[in-house]
């Protein structure tokens, strides 16, 4: 089991997998924990298009629970802003990594306790798609 890594903001692990391959290891992980990806944004292609800087591929999927969501929206109306949960498959340095949104820290700004919960189980669910898309 790959050793999950914490940041003040962002979960994360390192996999052996490829790029493509540890993206679709994050949909499929994504789905088993109730998650759809609202959008996706390739890094590395906007770059090159806007700047063109030349980077290692870099795509963000915006994840939503839809039970979660509605729970968190229910709680805290204008909540969308900080929505949705963003889970990023990125290489560097020859690497593959995997990362998500620490959803408690990121709902600890909005001073909700009733967040609380629900933050709790989001949190609970994007490790675990982490570190089952890095093993």
């Amino acid at each position: 089991m790959r050793q999950l890594e914490h940041s003040s903001y962002a979960l994360s692990a390192t996999t052996d997998r490829g790029f493509d391959d540890a993206v679709a290891r994050v949909r499929e992980e994504l789905t088993r924990e109730g998650f759809g990806v609202l959008c996706e944004i390739d890094v590395q292609a906007t770059l090159k298009a806007k700047l063109g800087v030349d980077r290692e591929p870099y795509l963000i999927l915006g994840a939503c629970n839809p039970p979660l969501a509605h729970a968190a929206l229910d709680a805290e109306p204008a909540l969308g802003v900080l929505l949705p949960c963003n889970v990023v498959v990125y290489r560097q340095d020859g690497l593959t990594r995997i990362a998500a949104v620490d959803a408690e820290r990121m709902l600890s700004i909005v001073e909700n306790e009733r967040l609380a919960e629900t933050a709790a189980t989001v949190l609970e669910r994007l490790e675990a798609v982490v570190t089952r898309a890095a093993d």
